[in-house]
């Protein structure tokens, strides 16, 4: 096997004369002074109009520019906080709960998450540096006039945000600075800055709600991408107590303490093939299904004083619908009419109204408050679709495949109107397949995804099987050793639209970042002949030291997914069946791009991809960006990347438009 020494030594020489795309730190782009061209075989782009003029991307990113990360009621009900992009990073913002204007509080590099203080006069948040995951937790007033630092950024190490103790002084978090690899849990004094291991852990073990008694914190142990164990951890005596690790691994997710602290709700397809709504009772030590359908419960809230209101929400098909529960009267109340997408809900003991963020494929990243006793809806943000035709955008089809073997999978088909079109031609195809593995394509509001469907190309968002959303039965077709036929469902897909002739499936590209750009080099290098391009961003290329190297957090899930990479029989597999030992056979252009902060997949495995094409005659472009880490998260990048991924599949696939 090659040394990881050597790869490097080779990479380094091969891009001294390598021409690459480079993104400066500031921001702005720019060419390394030996560079001519996007790459060493391309003629320059030209992107001109043809009939109706697709709006740049800069419309789609700045004023459909939406709220990130899911708004947040504040505990008395009155205001929400939430992530806001539009200065070019994500900033923590504050509004009034019926609606006004939006204040900004942090200037720093970018808020990674936050959470209100249970008085609703602070909150804390975190930030990393250029995307590295390694974060400092910061408090702030909720007037934004004092700041402070809670906990520095440690070098190697990672956090992960459990919750506020009702005091409103204690935070409760998982970190790795022990040894940089286990995940141990800590209780933190914000004012005195002092952190006190509680619970020393090995690989992910990640703190939760805490009960509103104090007594205990809910720990979520990783088991498989998909998959978590839950315990109970003793706040005050360190003691872990069992209280889900089910034979078959089974999802435990969004728990809600009950006031009395003797229980608490959550969903989970714990023994099921669909999460249910659930209730555990501490006492009893048991679980009691409380609601259940033929498709996913995806959430669940407590909401008003005495726990008066149930509210869950349901993932069927992708799209969100909310339900209402008055406990006290025992019967269902009105849920407001929302445009259609995907929802969360956030809320407090304290009133009577719901924060719901709305996020739909002509909803980019609003939220509304919901008053339960008036019944009425106060719209609180609203993303501004200034600049773009709202009837325009394309709503998604759902359309459902039969793959080689039987399996029913399914994907979400946007089709450009007769505006979009470029010529008479049925228009090429776009696969998007998303990372995780084990995430789910759903019809939410996706800037790149529209603009490139407004510029005449289809898109078609794949869930092929490994995906979230379509039970537990699907989501495990794809492990350890059937990576594979995940793969094989990108061809079996595109082999369906050729068959319906919607599109023009001889030119087709499939694109994907992380997961999704391994799927990329797997389809390019194990099905030659079907796709024409591709474009990989920050994907996986080398499973040997993806899986080394891997954080803390992914090291647990990774070893149900695919396999303990210490063990020589799955180092002896992702040898052989790694896309950077089967570049040789892709031989279509690609579109390589990566994050040099990225701290999940090393940067070398894109840059070993991009030399052997090269070396192989074929054209791989290739785009290094200094100041990013697993994804592009300042504006500034975003625009300078969407821009260059166009002119690439529209140059690949033949889009010729017209000059104006």
């Amino acid at each position: 096997m090659i040394t990881t020494v050597s790869r490097l030594v080779a990479v380094l020489s091969a891009l001294m004369t390598a021409p690459v795309w480079a993104q400066t730190a500031g921001g702005q782009s720019g060419f390394d002074e030996r560079l001519e061209a996007i790459s060493p075989t391309a003629e320059p782009v030209r992107v001109g109009l043809a009939g109706e003029d697709p709006a740049d991307i800069a419309r789609y990113l700045l004023a459909a520019n939406g709220a990130s990360g899911g708004a947040r009621l504040s505990p008395d009900g009155t205001r929400a906080a939430f992530r806001w992009s539009v200065t070019g990073e994500p900033q923590l913002w504050i509004v009034d709960a019926k609606g006004g204007q939006p204040i900004r509080l942090t200037y720093g590099n970018g808020v990674t998450f936050f959470r209100w203080a249970p008085d609703s006069q602070s909150l804390i948040y975190g930030a990393d540096n250029d995307g590295d995951e390694q974060e400092a937790y910061f408090r702030i007033t909720a007037d934004g006039l004092s700041e402070s630092l809670v906990l520095p950024a440690q070098t190697g190490a990672f956090r992960v945000f459990g919750d506020f103790a009702a005091d409103g002084e204690t935070i409760v978090y998982a970190s790795t600075a022990r040894n940089n690899l286990d995940f141990d849990i800590y209780t933190a004094a914000l004012g005195a800055g002092e952190a006190r291991m509680i619970y020393k852990g090995s690989f992910a073990n990640y703190p939760g709600a805490i009960s509103p008694d104090g007594r205990y914190v809910t720990v979520s142990r990783a088991r498989g991408e998909d998959s978590n164990d839950l315990f109970l951890l003793d706040l005050i005596s360190g003691e872990l107590t069992d209280v889900s690790i089910p034979e078959r691994r089974a999802a435990h997710d969004s728990i809600q303490w009950s006031d009395d602290s003797k229980g608490f709700y959550l969903v989970s397809n714990r023994e099921r093939e669909y999460s249910a709504l659930m209730r555990y009772d501490l006492s009893e030590g048991a679980f009691e299904v409380i609601e259940s359908v033929r498709h996913d419960i995806e959430s669940v809230d407590l909401c008003g004083p005495d726990d008066r209101y149930l509210v869950w929400s349901i993932n069927e098909g992708g799209y969100s619908g909310l339900f209402i529960r008055d406990t006290r009267r025992d019967r269902m109340v009105g849920s407001p009419d929302l445009p259609e997408g995907v929802y969360s809900v956030s809320c407090t003991d304290e009133s009577d109204r719901l924060l719901i963020n709305v996020n739909g494929w002509r909803t980019p990243g609003g939220f509304v408050l919901f008053d339960i006793s008036e019944q009425k809806v106060y719209n609180t943000f609203t993303a501004s679709l200034a600049g773009l035709d709202a009837d325009r955008l394309v709503r998604p089809e759902d359309v459902r495949i039969t793959a080689r073997d039987g399996v029913q999978i399914q994907g979400l088909l946007y089709m450009p109107d007769e505006s979009s079109r470029v010529d008479d031609r049925p228009p090429p195809v776009v696969f998007f397949v998303h990372g995780g593995p084990t995430a789910q394509s759903r019809p939410g509001f996706d800037a790149t995804v529209q603009y490139h469907v407004d510029r005449g190309m289809a898109v078609f968002e794949s869930n092929v099987r490994g995906s979230t959303g379509f039970g537990h039965t699907y989501v495990t077709l794809d492990d350890r050793e059937n990576r594979l036929d995940s793969i094989a469902d990108l061809v079996d897909m595109l082999n369906w639209l050729r068959a319906d002739g919607r599109v023009d499936a001889d030119r087709a590209a499939v694109v994907g970042g992380s997961y999704g750009g391994y799927a990329v080099n797997a389809v390019l290098a194990n099905f030659p002949g079907h796709f024409a391009a591709g474009v990989s961003l920050f994907g996986v290329a080398d499973w040997v030291t993806a899986l080394e190297i891997a954080s803390p957090g992914l090291k647990a899930s990774d070893r149900i997914e695919y396999g303990d990479i210490t063990e020589q029989r799955w180092r002896d597999y992702y040898t052989m069946n790694s896309p950077i030992r089967q570049a040789h056979q892709i031989g279509v252009p690609v579109l390589y791009s990566h994050g040099v902060m990225d701290p999940r997949i090393d940067i070398y495995e894109t840059e070993v991809m991009v030399h052997t094409l090269r070396e192989n005659g074929v054209r791989a472009d290739y785009i290094r960006i200094h100041d990013e880490g697993h994804g592009w998260r300042k504006l500034s990048n975003q625009l300078f990347y969407t821009r260059r991924q166009a002119e690439f599949l529209e140059d690949v696939l033949d889009l010729n438009r017209a000059e104006d």
